[in-house]
């Protein structure tokens, strides 16, 4: 196991709070010196059936915990994400059923070995032990914590300081994800920057059943495609680690260029040094963003699929695009598989490259509309989208659409 010095540059990458760290560094001390590996977790609620590159970057971050030779314990709440977490939410989630919950848990036992070990993962569900709970066991782990400091939770605050409903079922999150905590006697807990007033309760909750708090890690939250809110799959700016290399080339391009190199620090394991060197030369005029951007999608398609589909699905968006002369960044469009396939015009006019249907028939009518190259003459056309296309409107309007997954 590396010395403490060695382990800690590793874990402060990308990170955006280590709290305490001076704990973190003594429980470091500790490991190396009894030969005991730190207990590393992460809880994850199922609430959507896929894995993105967002909800990756703290994956990414047990995966250097382990290949430092902690143990790394990666917790899918099937309990919890029948509650739902509220962070961050104005109003109440809509319960999941048991059945959603685990089908899509089933989903992350797959997915989350594309970046972790399989041999060195322990995985765990929660409700192993909070479904043998009794109602006095709830009322104990309910005595721990007070009303007032949960009203110390922004969110919790803004919801009640406007007279929202907040349920005590929504109260009980945090100190169940904190007894998650106490049953895995866990000695550090990872998670976005979003959370750490739940994973701070979870230190608390230790304390209260005499264990020695965690250290709370806590890992930015990366900005979707759009370049405005955080990656999400309800959102559709997201990017699947399990998404075909072409689709997952494609929509890194799309990205704004000041997310560049956030991306390579979160989302890649490209040296530090090398990403100061990248910064320096795309605020001059050494490099174009669009090269650097390009090798961006390389690493991640490497990262999740491998060097061979990374350099054909570069020479296909190079093929389709750039031999085109279009634009760096293109924006992304995605369509429902319900809705394929779309008429032509509805597709312009919803995706907001035309203001209306007549609109779009006369762009239709002047020769105007190109799919991939080819000039529209049909407006009736039914498109079914079973790749990635290019649309171009005029000579300065440009669409990517994708089929939504």
């Amino acid at each position: 196991m590396s010395d403490v010095d060695a382990q800690m540059e590793i874990i402060r990458r990308g990170v955006e709070q280590i709290l305490p760290e001076e704990e973190l560094i003594a429980k470091l001390e500790r490991s190396i010196r009894t030969h005991t590996p730190l207990r590393i977790k992460e809880g994850f609620d199922p609430t959507a059936p896929d894995i993105h590159l967002g909800s990756a970057v703290t994956i990414r971050k047990l995966k250097q915990f382990q290949d430092l030779g902690h143990e790394v314990i990666f917790l899918i709440g099937d309990f919890t994400g029948m509650i739902g977490d509220p962070s961050g939410m104005m109003e109440s989630r809509k319960r999941m059923s048991r059945e959603e919950v685990l089908k899509n848990a089933e989903t992350y036992k797959e997915q989350v070995f594309k970046i972790l070990d399989t041999d060195k993962t322990r995985i765990e569900f929660n409700s192993r032990w909070c479904n043998p709970m009794s109602f006095t066991d709830v009322l104990e782990l309910a005595s721990k914590y007070t009303i007032a400091r949960l009203l110390e939770r922004e969110d919790f605050a803004e919801r009640y300081k406007s007279n929202r409903p907040i349920s005590v079922l929504e109260f009980l999150y945090p100190l169940v994800q904190g007894y998650d905590s106490v049953a895995l006697r866990a000695d550090v807990e990872l998670g976005g920057s979003d959370q750490v007033f739940n994973l701070l309760v979870g230190r608390e909750i230790q304390r209260e059943y005499g264990q020695e708090p965690q250290v709370v890690i806590t890992m930015p939250l990366l900005v979707g495609t759009d370049g405005v809110e955080k990656m999400s799959k309800s959102l559709g700016n997201y990017i699947g680690i399990c998404e075909p290399p072409k689709e997952m080339f494609g929509k890194t391009m799309s990205i704004p260029d000041e997310l560049i190199i956030p991306y390579f620090r979160l989302c890649t394991d490209v040296p530090e040094v090398e990403l100061e060197t990248m910064e320096n030369q795309m605020r001059g005029t050494e490099v174009n963003p669009r090269d650097v951007k390009m090798r961006l999608a390389r690493e991640i398609v490497t990262i999740y699929h491998d060097s061979k589909s990374a350099k054909a699905a570069e020479e296909e968006f190079k093929r389709m695009f750039q031999g085109r002369g279009l634009p760096d960044e293109i924006p992304l469009f995605q369509v429902a598989a319900e809705d394929l396939p779309i008429w032509i015009v509805k597709l312009l006019t919803t995706s907001g490259l035309a203001s209306s249907h007549s609109e779009a028939r006369r762009l239709i009518q002047q020769g105007g509309v190109r799919i991939d190259g080819e000039r529209v003459t049909d407006e009736n056309l039914e498109l079914t989208v079973d790749r990635e296309v290019a649309i171009k409107v005029g000579k300065l309007r440009h669409l990517r659409v994708v089929r939504k997954s």
